[in-house]
Order: C-alpha cells, then sequence, then structure tokens
C-alpha cells in the first residue's frame, strides 16, 4: 500500500512518501493561525475549551437517562422488566457506571462532534453491553447510503463494525452521516486561547518583562556572555523578581525592546477569548466562572435556566431521539418504549417560586387542580402519601391563615 492513499488529494501541496511526510500533513492541518496545533489533546490544556466541554458532560451525565413504557390509557412506568433500563440508567459496561459512561458521551460529542459505542450482544439478540470507542479510533466507510466502521484496536489492527452493530451519536452535522468536530470549528478560538496563555506564563516567568538586550561597549568573551546572561537571569528572572531594581556595572545598559501586558491589553485579550470559546461551545459564560460584574443573584438564576434550555435540552432530544432509533427495535418503539431525561430538578426555582406554582397546581385560591398531592411530592421527591393524605384531610382557613382553623399567634 503506498502511503499516499491515506492522505485525500485535495489541498495536496507535496507528495507524500512516507509516514513522516504525513505526520507533517496532519499537523499542518491541524495548526491554527496561531502556530499552535490545536486537537483534542491540546483543547484539554485550554482551560475555557474543557470548561465548557465539562458543563455539557457533567450536564448530560448527572441527569437521570430512563427507558419509559407509555400506558395505553395515558401516563408512563418505567420500563425496569426490559434489559436496557439498567445498562443507561445504572451499568452499561463491567467497568463503568452509567454517569461515566454519559459523561464520556457528552466530552466525545463537545470536542469531536462523535460518539461511537459497540452494542454488545447476547441471547434472542438482546443488548447486554455498551462499549464505548474513542473517536479518533474510528474511520466511518460509506458506499452509498451503506455505513460501516472500522475501528482501530491497537498494534497495527483494525475490525469493521457493521452500522447495526455500533451506535453512533452525532452532533451537528454537515451531510446527517458525521458530525462535525467541535474542535475543528473552534480552532482558532482555541488556539488564540492557547497562544495568550503561554503569553501570560512567559510574561511573568520573565520578571513581567519579557524582552531586552543589556549592551556594552566592551568586547565579551563567549565565557562572559554566558557568565552575564546567567547572573541576569538569577536576579530578575521568575515572577519572583518582579520589578527587582536591577544593579548594571561598568558600561551595561539595558533597552526593552517588547510591550508590557498593560500595552498589549493582555487580560482583555484573555477576557474576549473566554467569550469567544464559549461562543462556539454554545456554553454561556457564566458557566464557566466568567460573571458579568452587573450580574445579581435574581439574573443569575435565570441565566442558568437558560443554560438548561438553550444549551442541554438541544443535547437531551438529540440523545433521546438517538438512543430510540439505534438501541429499540421497530416492535419496541411501537409498543410504546422511549427513553427520557429527567430534568425537573435542573428546572427548579427558588422555594418560594415553587410553593407558588405548586399552590396554583393544587387548586388555590378557586382555579381548578391539575396536580396531586402526591404528584407534586412526586415532583419534589418525596414519598406518596397515599392513604394517610384521604385518612387526613386538611382545611386551610386562608381567612385565619393556619390549617386547622386556629387564629395565629
Amino acid at each position: 500500500m503506498k502511503w499516499s492513499s491515506l492522505i485525500p488529494s485535495w489541498g495536496r501541496k507535496n507528495s507524500i512518501s512516507s509516514p513522516q511526510d504525513i505526520l507533517k500533513e496532519l499537523l499542518r492541518r491541524a495548526s491554527s493561525n496561531t502556530g499552535i496545533a490545536v486537537n483534542w489533546k491540546t483543547a484539554l490544556q485550554a482551560s475555557t475549551a474543557v470548561a465548557c466541554a465539562r458543563v455539557i458532560a457533567e450536564g448530560i451525565a448527572q441527569v437521570p437517562f430512563k427507558l419509559y413504557r407509555e400506558r395505553p390509557a395515558g401516563g408512563m412506568d418505567t420500563a425496569k422488566d426490559h434489559n436496557l433500563y439498567e445498562l443507561l440508567y445504572l451499568k452499561p459496561n463491567e467497568w463503568q457506571t452509567s454517569f461515566e459512561f454519559r459523561e464520556q458521551m457528552g466530552l466525545h460529542l463537545a470536542f469531536m462532534g462523535n460518539f461511537y459505542a459497540y452494542k454488545v450482544r447476547g441471547l434472542r439478540n438482546k443488548i447486554v453491553e455498551l462499549l464505548p470507542f474513542e473517536p479518533q479510533f474510528v474511520t466511518l466507510k460509506r458506499d452509498g447510503w451503506e455505513r460501516s466502521y472500522d475501528v482501530y484496536t491497537g498494534n497495527g489492527k483494525a475490525m469493521n463494525v457493521p452500522s447495526a452493530d455500533m451506535w453512533h451519536l452525532r452532533g451537528l452535522s454537515w451531510d446527517g452521516v458525521q458530525g462535525l468536530e467541535g474542535i475543528k470549528l473552534a480552532r482558532e478560538a482555541i488556539g488564540l486561547a492557547l497562544a495568550t496563555e503561554e503569553h501570560g506564563s512567559r510574561l511573568f516567568s520573565n520578571g513581567a518583562r519579557p524582552g531586552g538586550i543589556l549592551s556594552t561597549k566592551s568586547n565579551l568573551t563567549k565565557e562572559q556572555r554566558i557568565e552575564l546572561k546567567s547572573a541576569w537571569e538569577e536576579m530578575q528572572g521568575g515572577s519572583a523578581n518582579a520589578f527587582n531594581t536591577a544593579i548594571l556595572s561598568g558600561d551595561l545598559a539595558y533597552t526593552s525592546v517588547a510591550q508590557t501586558g498593560v500595552d498589549s491589553q493582555h487580560m482583555e485579550q484573555r477576557r474576549f477569548q473566554v467569550e469567544e470559546v464559549c461562543r462556539h461551545m454554545r456554553v454561556m459564560p457564566i458557566m464557566v466562572g466568567n460573571s458579568d460584574k452587573a450580574a445579581t443573584y435574581a439574573s443569575s438564576e435565570n441565566m442558568f435556566l437558560a443554560h438548561v434550555v438553550h444549551t442541554l435540552m438541544p443535547w437531551y432530544a438529540r440523545i433521546e431521539q438517538s438512543a430510540a432509533v439505534n438501541l429499540l427495535s421497530d416492535k419496541e418503539r411501537s409498543e410504546g418504549l422511549y427513553f427520557a431525561f429527567i430534568a425537573q430538578a435542573l428546572m427548579r426555582g427558588a422555594s418560594k417560586d415553587r410553593a407558588e406554582y405548586f399552590a396554583k397546581a393544587l387548586g388555590s385560591g378557586g382555579s381548578p387542580a391539575w396536580l396531586t398531592q402526591d404528584e407534586v411530592r412526586a415532583l419534589e421527591e418525596f414519598n406518596p402519601m397515599g392513604g394517610i393524605a384521604a385518612a387526613l384531610p386538611i382545611a386551610t382557613n386562608i381567612n385565619k391563615g393556619t390549617p386547622d382553623g386556629n387564629k395565629a399567634p
């Protein structure tokens, strides 16, 4: 096999004749305009990028994900008798919990735009395990509308997985088959964020004066130049020596040749890059610790709810539908089986707001009730009162202000 056959012909400027040429080509394509290579490994070193990915991944993982069965007369029940219930809610494979599995799913989707899990089947063709693959080791093969997946397993070996045995969950997609890589879409934003972070590190490692020239009219030997540089770095290098007074002997003179952090508006640039990366990842800056100084508690609460609605809910819908299509059969779907995230806990407002809402739901103020006491208790994750509620009716006297009708003290 020719090495050149592994690289598409489009965009190739030079001939590819060795593995080294392939590596150079891949690095060139992964490089941003800052000169920094941006891939999933380097993106994990960008604080804002990894914070956005964690917000998405943990938001997908922390909410219960359950299999339900619709009732013929309306309503639904958890389908605990189905093999997929425990698989998605508790233990998808031998070593992962459901939280860890879905956290990995969210991380892969946020960074790579695709999540792959192999469906291990047991008796009666039932799915008994879901084994996640790292997306960089999976290659989608397409022949018309037929799809299969080549998975690199190490030691130069690869296995082919039919589409029927692969749960392929894709993010935003151009062709409807393969998800677009979030890292590639945000390459320049992440690359600039990494560059500004590196610039800041070098700024302080050099005593907040990143560059300058020590000059003298004397002719110095090589050993004297090395000794002078070493002595200068010992006295002035590092943040601990920042702003120390430099004492120059003989005819030595220091000339600065670089801008300071203030001159280059370094902090403003770093703050803007936080917002830029968040914009690419569709995460509100407040969710990664970048809050507006003018934000109040009330506005922050609304921002958190907006995060659930505009960031997490699209991911929930995407995963729910993908799981139903890829893990359930046509017969099971026709029987009313479906997957759902239980996101009510994330949508809770303040205690006062919930109390007013539940009071109206129970018929307060003469309005018709649309919830029962047990349904309200279920939403708050309390056990049902059942017969106790029926045996102990509570007649609230609004005028006197106490449940038993006695006057308030």
